[in-house]
């Protein structure tokens, strides 16, 4: 293992293993441990230095199944590449594709970035910690780049009650914590295994190592961290990859935080992003998610939580790809007294298939005070359309030219396929403020179930399509259904002007 920080002075840079401290940013990288798959497409350079590029699995069609007693194809998946570095500073990122480039976008659009294309030489400035995907000649065989904040010190491997991951390669299956109990992975660190915990509290989770379920068998891994009834969680800085079902899941918690933790390499039937179920006082923050199947999503399970509500939950300055499912989800199962106080905000969609900010209400909730805040939808004009394959041996019938636009909200109540409750609930005051929408103008719709048991009170403030302000349900291509009322559109700016 060998870590590196470089730092640029007046064009001029120190050899691997020095470091200065100057005006310009600061580098530290680390090694892939030996026998560690790596993206050979491209090669990457991070202030000169040069960066691992690590392979993931990912969907190369939206193509979906029942998947019970079934296994995904490999023939529908493809290769990627994803790489992790700390920095402090803007720095210079410089990728040399293997291929001649056609074409290279860098998402999100929000991060304004213009790459420099030289041949087969791509260059660009990131100028501060986050995600950044870059599309050589199109979104297939992607990298996926993870600026980090720097580090704080690595703990001591023999501190009490700590699980300690040196760099290199682990496989301990799955890690069962209890209260009072932490894991740290270090940079460099692969871990083949899982993390889960029933009834625990105090525990903490972090590093900047990968924890990988690619090992485990479809259905019997448990997702790469499983937290029953568990209290004040914090997880940070972790790269999660190849999930067997949903990748991080909280069933019944309360006081979590999930900051700077990275989820790549889901290809697998139902391999959710983060899914926050049940649970209360939750915090998502500055994470990247490409999922196949739904990103960031809050449900209510009829399980032994069911009677707990999902009260004030965050997700806060997050990247989202979502290959197959929805990007922003509450639903579709809703067995709680109550979904309240939920909120998406500052945050960019890269690409969707199917919905971008959704509530799929099947059972018997009140769901209210939902605010989805100042989001970044990116729409590309060759979209293929997601389908269901009816059967095994069936290959994909779409193509990436199809032109497939995702609706944009959606707001339901019917029973579904996942319902559990006799009964149905409720919808009330929604709101989507500053929502930014490039590219495609896309649809929307919002249905209620009957009389008793509606969609009330949605405010749509200041919605933008390619810049120009949307006023009405005509432009937003809004479809207003039966048991629906008191729908608002609202423009901050032409408000201002009067």
């Amino acid at each position: 293992m060998r870590w590196e920080r470089i730092v640029v002075v007046g064009g001029l840079s120190l050899a691997a293993g020095c470091a200065l401290f100057t005006e310009r940013a600061a580098v530290t990288r680390w090694d892939a441990p030996a026998g560690e798959a790596l993206f050979e497409s491209a090669q990457l350079r991070v202030n000169g230095l040069p960066v691992p590029l690590l392979a993931c699995r990912v969907s190369a069609v939206p193509f979906n199944q029942v998947w019970p007693g079934y296994q995904r194809p490999l023939d529908q998946t493809e290769l990627a590449g994803f790489a992790s570095w700390d920095m402090s500073g803007p720095v210079d990122v410089e990728v040399l594709a293997q291929q001649p480039v056609q074409s290279v976008a860098v998402r999100p659009a929000s991060l304004g970035i213009k790459p420099a294309v030289d041949g087969n030489r791509i260059r660009f400035t990131l100028a501060r910690p986050g995600a950044a995907v870059v599309e050589i000649n199109g979104r297939h065989h992607a990298l996926h780049l993870f600026a980090n904040p720097p580090a704080a010190a690595a703990p001591a491997p023999d501190a009490p009650g700590l699980r300690y991951f040196a760099p290199g390669v682990h496989r301990p299956g799955k890690i069962e914590l209890k209260s009072n109990e932490s894991v740290y992975l270090a940079p460099g660190a692969v871990v083949y295994g899982s993390i889960q915990a029933n009834s625990a509290t105090n525990l903490h989770v972090w590093g900047r190592g990968v924890l990988d379920v690619s090992q485990a068998e479809r259905g019997k891994g448990g997702g790469a961290i499983r937290l029953s009834g568990c209290s004040d969680v914090t997880v940070e800085g972790l790269v999660l990859r190849d999930p067997d079902v949903w990748c991080f899941a909280l069933f019944g918690c309360a006081r979590v935080e999930i900051a700077n933790v990275k989820l790549v390499g889901l290809w697998r039937y139902n391999a959710d992003g983060i899914d926050v179920c049940n649970s209360q006082d939750v915090t998502v923050r500055d994470c990247f998610v490409r999922s196949y199947d739904d990103a960031l999503v809050v449900k209510g399970l009829k399980s032994a939580y069911d009677q707990r509500p999902v009260r004030n939950v965050r997700f806060s300055r997050c990247t989202l790809w979502c290959d197959w499912g929805r990007a922003m989800e509450i639903g579709a199962e809703t067995c709680a007294p109550e979904i309240a106080d939920v909120a998406f905000e500052d945050c960019d969609i890269v690409r969707t298939t199917d919905i971008a900010m959704d509530i799929q209400h099947g059972d018997r909730a009140a769901v209210h005070g939902v605010r989805f805040q100042n989001i970044r939808v990116e729409i590309d004009p060759s979209n293929p359309r997601p389908r269901l394959q009816k059967a095994p041996g069936e290959t994909y019938p779409g193509n990436d030219q199809e032109n497939h636009c995702p609706a944009l909200m959606t707001l339901v109540i019917y029973k579904t396929g996942y319902s559990k409750d006799d009964a149905r609930g409720t919808i009330r005051d929604v709101l989507f403020k500053n929502i930014d929408v490039f590219g495609a103008r896309p649809h929307s719709s919002f249905r209620g179930f009957d009389p008793d048991h509606g969609v009330d009170g949605v405010t749509i403030e200041n919605l933008r399509f390619n810049g120009q302000p949307v006023r009405d349900a005509a432009a937003a291509r809004l479809s207003v259904g039966p048991h629906v009322q008191n729908v608002r559109f609202t423009d901050a700016q032409a408000e201002a002007a009067k």
